[in-house]
């Protein structure tokens, strides 16, 4: 082989080496190419599920918030609707309580209330002897009725008539009056208790329209609310 052959050979060898580097640089370049696009597109997706995601956080941050507001201002609304059928309640309460003085002022009526107010407080008893307390303004009425409740209560109850002491140290409070608005006040009724005081009644005209009252509220405020 001269030395012709011999370079054409090389040539050769060196032509396939190239293009065999080339071509390894090509997929080289591609398999490069391809990782780099893998990658970025990995970051593209990171960086967009991240904005997603601080999206959605501040999404649920303003629909919470909505919520709360929106809690707040109904609870407001449901405050404000009770409070006014509080007020009408209580209107309606003190209107009946005037309506209450009427019935003092008219004495025929009103011993008839204190003889059958007297009754219920010996029935609910069941005691033979009773104490019993009563405005200052009302003993002498109290007094005019106490045989006649007695015996009633006798006839119902079938025992003999108890004996009823009445209470001249110890009054129930006034009726009410314009020169004393903030003291106590009591429209009228009766108080009886055990001579032990263990047992008390209270048989007012304020406490049985406060009984009343408790017993017609949810029928009241089913009316205020369908007003």
């Amino acid at each position: 082989m001269n030395d012709t052959d011999v370079s054409r050979q090389i040539q050769q060898m060196v032509r396939f080496i190239r293009q065999e580097a080339e071509e390894k640089a090509g997929e080289i370049s591609v398999s490069a190419e391809e990782e780099f696009n893998i990658e970025k597109l990995q970051l593209v997706e990171a960086e967009k599920k991240k904005i997603r995601q601080e999206y959605e956080r501040k999404e649920k941050q303003v629909d919470v918030r909505k919520k709360i507001e929106y809690s707040m201002q109904l609870n407001a609304s449901r405050i404000k609707v009770l409070q006014a059928q509080d007020d009408l309640v209580n209107k309606m309460k003190e209107d009946a309580m005037k309506e209450l003085l009427n019935i003092s002022s008219n004495h025929h009526e009103y011993r008839n209330l204190l003889k059958e107010l007297v009754v219920q407080g010996l029935l609910r008893l069941k005691e033979p002897a009773v104490l019993l307390r009563c405005r200052k303004e009302d003993h002498h009425n109290v007094e005019s009725v106490l045989h006649s409740a007695k015996n009633e209560y006798a006839s119902k109850a079938d025992v003999p008539e108890p004996e009823i002491l009445v209470d001249h140290s110890v009054y129930l409070p006034p009726s009410p009056s314009h020169d004393d608005k903030h003291g106590q006040i009591c429209h009228g009724g009766v108080v009886l208790a055990s001579r032990d005081g263990k047992i008390v009644f209270e048989n007012t005209v304020d406490a049985r329209l406060e009984v009343v009252f408790r017993k017609k509220l949810p029928e009241i405020r089913k009316l205020l609310v369908a007003a």
